[in-house]
């Protein structure tokens, strides 16, 4: 009925990324941006899709893709018409180029590679060569497993204060995440934070009731 419509093509696409056909997502958040390249919600989920077809199909993932229609003139918004801009006013932010794309998705397959280098090393018993790893990897992509990969490190290295920072960036990017909330526990019992350290458990708990290793360590801070 409307074609190139901004909020079916949005919704479609939300749609079709919890079904995980994360293709036809991409597809549909491109052509969004082609009829209003101002719409954040695009945007983010081209991002989104790009750092998910990368981990599944690899550097090529762009040879998958299924064609994304070209968006008629007639039906793109904003910029097309002067009229509906103030003299003077700042243009609509443009879709990143291909070759930023491109620069952005290798960053991310690198920052990939060396979180799987980290987990080799710790698989060795060396977790200070994990650690820097993990921290070259994060300074190209800020991911919640790799900062409680290197939470765990720092536990071990006994750098507490450092295991607990890891865990609370985790969970900035994932407000329940298990693995955070039970390392910072661990970090903030070390530190002598009984207080907070049961905060942790318990929201740990409310996720998951039967988590034995949260019980247990539940049980030495009641002890405390």
């Amino acid at each position: 009925l409307v074609p190139f419509g901004i909020k079916p093509l949005l919704r479609r696409a939300a749609a079709y990324e919890a079904l995980e056909r994360y293709p036809l997502a991409y597809g549909d958040y491109k052509t969004a941006l082609q009829v209003d390249c101002s719409v954040q919600a695009a945007h983010d989920g081209v991002n989104r899709m790009t750092k998910a077809l990368l981990e599944k199909d690899g550097v090529n993932w762009r040879q998958k893709l299924p064609p994304i229609p070209t968006v008629p003139v007639s039906a793109q918004t904003r910029w097309s018409i002067p009229s509906a801009q103030a003299p003077g006013a700042n243009p609509p932010p443009a879709t990143a180029p291909q070759g930023e794309q491109d620069k952005t998705a290798a960053g991310m397959e690198r920052a990939k590679m060396l979180k799987e280098e980290g987990n080799e090393f710790v698989k060795k018993g060396n977790h200070k060569k994990a650690v820097e790893k993990y921290s070259e990897s994060l300074k190209l992509n800020k991911e919640c497993a790799t900062y409680t990969n290197r939470a765990l490190c720092y536990l071990t290295l006994k750098q507490y204060k450092e295991a607990a920072q890891d865990c609370t960036e985790a969970l900035k990017l994932d407000p329940k995440n298990v693995k955070a909330l039970y390392r910072r526990a661990q970090a903030l019992k070390e530190l002598k934070d009984y207080k907070s350290s049961i905060a942790d458990i318990k929201s740990l708990l409310k996720t998951e009731p039967k988590n034995t290793a949260a019980l247990r360590l539940l049980q030495e801070l009641n002890r405390s």
